[in-house]
């Protein structure tokens, strides 16, 4: 972790905390750090400064800290994703929370496998649980505000519009479609489907609420490999 994240329940007091289990041994077993040592810190959902650690034992540590100042911007993005299947998904929700997607809706989509909608990892223990690694590693406090939707059609048609109005709304589907824009400057809400891409069906409601289809190339790309060229090509 490039950054101790730290949690209401961690302080003792208003410029102390203390830390113990998955912190507290990278504290032990990657920085090797000792006492005085001075470390990267931040406040989840709040600022960033540095941490002196005053007292590092084999069961806890506690660190002085100093919050000073605030973490990097956000995107402006709402993406919209397809369901992945488990396993991607947890690397999905890191790459997203690292990147700085600020909203990540997690859709249904005709491709969608429903035991996906079963699997653990969507629990919000477990989904904070990777948001949390991303902002550790890409040195951000504020969590991304994770919305599920199990109902494709409801969605689209009925709050979709309202959530894109004002963006630059795009579907990403293989096909002939015009390319991704680059480095845009304003809001975006993208769309990425599955790894066999939207049915027709699914594209036409996007494109009735707002969302116009563009493509990265001929190559079909693994859901995690699409969402971080695209946030790359678009930011």
């Amino acid at each position: 972790m490039n950054l101790l994240l730290l949690e209401d329940g961690d302080f003792i007091a208003a410029d102390r905390v203390r830390l113990s289990g998955r912190r507290l041994k990278h504290v032990h077993e990657v920085h090797r750090a000792e006492t005085g040592d001075s470390l990267r810190v931040g406040r989840l959902n709040g600022l960033m400064g540095s941490g002196t650690l005053q007292c590092l034992e084999p069961d806890h540590a506690e660190l002085s800290i100093r919050l000073e100042h605030a973490p990097p911007s956000k995107l402006p993005l709402t993406l919209l994703l397809a369901l992945p299947r488990p396993k991607m998904l947890r690397r999905v929700l890191q790459t997203v929370s690292a990147m700085g997607v600020p909203r990540v809706v997690l859709l249904n989509s005709y491709r969608v496998e429903k035991s996906f909608w079963q699997t653990p990892f969507l629990e919000p223990a477990a989904i904070r649980e990777q948001l949390i690694l991303g902002l550790e590693q890409a040195r951000d406090t504020v969590l991304p505000e994770i919305i599920i939707e199990k109902r494709f059609k409801p969605f689209v048609e009925d709050r979709l519009p309202a959530l894109a109005a004002g963006s630059l709304g795009l579907i990403a589907h293989p096909g002939g479609h015009p390319p991704c824009p680059r480095a845009v400057e304003q809001a975006v809400t993208l769309a990425i489907g599955p790894e066999g891409g939207w049915i027709p069906y699914e594209v036409e409601l996007l494109h009735n609420a707002g969302l116009q289809p563009v493509q990265l190339g001929e190559r079909i790309l693994r859901v995690e490999t699409a969402v971080t060229a695209l946030l790359a090509r678009l930011f």
